[in-house]
C-alpha cells in the first residue's frame, strides 16, 4: 500500500518527530488499523516481519507474549511483541514493526528505548535478544545503533543480537 493510500484511508494522522511514542493494549476498535500497518512495507522489509495478524494470533495462544500497538501521539505507527518470562534472567523482541509511511521520524529508536525500560522493570531482567535476517531490508543496522551486539548464535536462518542491561 503507497503512503498516499495509507494517508487517503488513515484521514486522522497527526504524527510527526516530535509526536510522543506510546504502547497501548490491542482493542476491538483498534485491532484493524494496527492490521492494515503490515501493508504499509514493501519488499524486502514486508519480508523481514511477519504481518501484525500472525503476530497476534501468535500472541494469543502463546501465554508469554506481551503485546502492544506503538503510537505516536493519537497514531498507530507499528507494533511491538515480547515473549515475557520472568523465570529466564533474558527476554526476547519477538516482533517490531513501524509501518513505512512513519519510519524515520524516531518512533523506532523511542519504542526500543520505552521497551528497553519496561523490561528492566521485569523480575531479573539482565539482557533483551532480538533475531533478524540478513540482507536487503534487515533490521540488524538499527539494532546495533540501539545498543544490540551479535551473539555469534542463530535462530532458524536469523542472526542473535542481544543488548545487556
Amino acid at each position: 500500500m503507497s503512503f498516499e493510500k495509507y494517508q487517503k484511508e488513515n484521514k486522522k494522522m497527526t504524527s510527526n518527530a516530535d509526536s510522543v511514542v506510546s504502547f497501548r493494549e490491542i482493542t476491538a476498535e483498534t485491532v484493524d488499523e494496527i492490521l492494515t500497518l503490515s501493508k504499509t512495507l514493501a519488499p524486502p522489509q514486508s519480508h523481514m516481519v511477519a504481518p501484525n495478524a500472525v503476530s497476534i494470533a501468535q500472541a494469543h495462544f502463546c501465554p508469554t507474549a506481551w503485546f502492544r500497538a506503538i503510537y505516536a501521539d493519537e497514531t498507530p505507527v507499528g507494533f511491538i511483541m515480547l515473549n515475557d518470562e520472568p523465570e529466564k534472567p533474558e527476554y526476547f523482541l519477538w516482533r517490531f514493526m513501524i509501518a513505512a509511511p512513519y519510519q524515520k521520524f524516531g518512533y523506532g529508536r523511542r519504542a526500543i528505548e520505552l521497551l528497553v525500560d519496561y523490561v528492566k522493570t521485569r523480575p531479573g531482567a539482565t539482557e533483551l535478544l532480538v533475531s533478524c535476517g540478513e540482507g536487503e531490508g534487515s533490521p540488524e543496522g538499527f539494532y546495533e545503533k540501539m545498543g544490540f551486539r551479535r551473539t555469534g548464535e542463530m535462530e532458524e536462518d536469523e542472526v542473535v543480537l542481544k543488548r545487556v542491561f
